[in-house]
């Protein structure tokens, strides 16, 4: 290790808090520095070579180190870094990425409020709703239902609808007024794995939730069309439909949480474009921008945009906002990322290759550590069992997917081991077919050398 390394890791140490990790062990163990990326492809401080099978944090969709994003941000910097959107200011690059959302988004949502990322576009919607509500004159209605295993950012209101321990522990967390049903979790519903059973699960627990309640009370319900936090939990097709009309029925907001699944990561643009679902509103983020610079959205319908505009009194201010709201540069970033996925074909290119993921992972199904195989376009998990007939996981003590993490990284493959033993895989989209046989090689290595531990061998039964 170098000595300006060593000194990076010690000032780390000393002074940078880093998100949704165990500081005192953080401190302990000593961060892990990249440096650069190309394509799919991740470079150290120590120069190892890493296969970044989970697109930084599922954001990455095109890939590191596209040169006409770069160019397009540094243009913009030069020409205009910084518009307000307060006092009826504006920017071209916003005004022209809001108009482009409304095009390439489902047909029910005409606005687009600007946020600088998922939880913000979360929190937003939250307050939207809040206001939509007392603005129509249902004041009532104030409760909000999301999934269990549930994951819609880490703000002091999204975190509620999150439905991770994690983000709940020590925050006061969940608020009275935030609920949760089942989550749709094939391989581990009790009533079974057929699709149909799971659908009528899940409608069945959100109508019993309302009906608990109050359909008068209940404002909206929130979900992710995949559950990506809570371990890549991949509903059957037909589901997230079949909600959304549960909704309607029900005379709640339909909010789609599209952060992770938005932008080609399940296949079309939207995971809602699948099955024709059109939500009351919708947050992004993430593929948005491809993480080269933080930018979200909050899109609503006009019947929710309306009925804020005409609720409030006359000429009277909407107070939410932030002072990087539709920022320029990630306005403008996010317009040529949009234009890489349609006219630069990565969408399309992603859709090719879809059968090469499936099959990286499809492929460790007859390991002994793999339970079960899940994935929809280029979002998957394998689940680790150390029982596959009884599906029983691991001991906790067993510390697994700190172990599975390490030695993935030291094959040099990045992927998400979340806590329960589920290893999480978002690969950006301009991987190639040779890439994914590096990934599948790479996989089975860390697989077997994660059986060849001892106490990994022992826990099997």
């Amino acid at each position: 290790m170098s000595n300006q390394n060593d000194n990076l890791v010690a000032l780390d140490r000393a002074h940078l808090i880093h998100p949704v990790a165990p500081w005192r062990k953080h401190e302990k163990r000593g961060v892990t520095i990249l440096e650069s990326g190309k394509g799919a492809w991740l470079k150290d401080s120590e120069g190892k070579d890493l296969l970044d099978a989970f697109a930084g944090l599922w954001c990455v969709n095109i890939g590191y180190g596209q040169e006409s994003v770069v160019q397009v941000a540094a243009e913009q910097m030069r020409k205009l870094p910084y518009a307000t959107g307060y006092f009826h200011f504006g920017s071209e690059p916003a005004i022209r990425l809001a108009d482009k959302l409304v095009e390439i988004s489902p047909a029910s949502l005409t606005r687009a409020y600007l946020t600088l990322g998922g939880s913000e576009a979360v929190d937003g919607a939250i307050r939207l709703i809040t206001q939509y509500y007392n603005s129509v004159g249902r004041p009532q209605k104030k409760q909000f239902i999301s999934m269990q295993r549930g994951y819609h950012g880490s703000s002091s209101s999204g975190a509620g609808l999150t439905a991770l321990p994690a983000f709940h522990r020590g925050f006061d967390l969940p608020k009275p007024w935030q609920h949760y049903i089942p989550s749709p979790y094939p391989y581990r519903n009790e009533a079974g794995a057929d699709s149909q059973t799971v659908i009528n699960g899940s409608v069945a627990a959100l109508k019993k939730a309302v009906a608990d309640i109050g359909a008068d009370n209940v404002a909206a319900f929130f979900t992710e069309p995949i559950q990506g936090s809570g371990g890549v939990i991949v509903p059957p097709k037909g589901w997230l439909k079949a909600m959304a009309q549960t909704c309607r029925e029900l005379d709640i907001l339909f909010v789609a949480d599209e952060v992770i699944t938005g932008f080609g990561r399940t296949g079309p643009m939207f995971a809602c474009d699948a099955e024709g679902v059109e939500p009351d509103l919708m947050t992004i983020a993430k593929g948005l921008t491809s993480g080269y610079v933080p930018m979200g959205a909050t899109l609503m319908s006009e019947r929710i945009y309306a009925g804020i505009a005409d609720g409030a009194p006359e000429g009277a201010a909407i107070g939410h906002g932030a002072t990087y709201s539709g920022h320029p540069v990630g306005a403008a970033v996010a317009l040529e990322v949009i234009r890489i996925y349609q006219e630069g074909g990565m969408l399309a290119h992603a859709q090719g290759v879809t059968p090469a993921f499936a099959d990286a992972l499809d492929s460790m199904i007859e390991h002994p550590l793999v339970g079960e195989s899940r994935h929809r376009g280029l979002l998957g998990a394998l689940e680790l069992v150390s029982n596959k007939k009884t599906k029983a996981g691991f001991d906790p003590s067993l510390n697994l997917s700190d172990k599975i993490a390490s030695i993935g990284y030291e094959n040099g493959l990045i992927f998400r081991a979340f806590a329960d033993n589920i290893l999480g895989f978002a690969p950006a989209l301009c991987f190639t077919e040779d890439e994914f046989g590096i990934m599948k090689s790479k996989l089975k290595k860390t697989l077997d050398d994660v059986l060849a531990l001892p106490e990994v061998r022992k826990a099997l039964s």
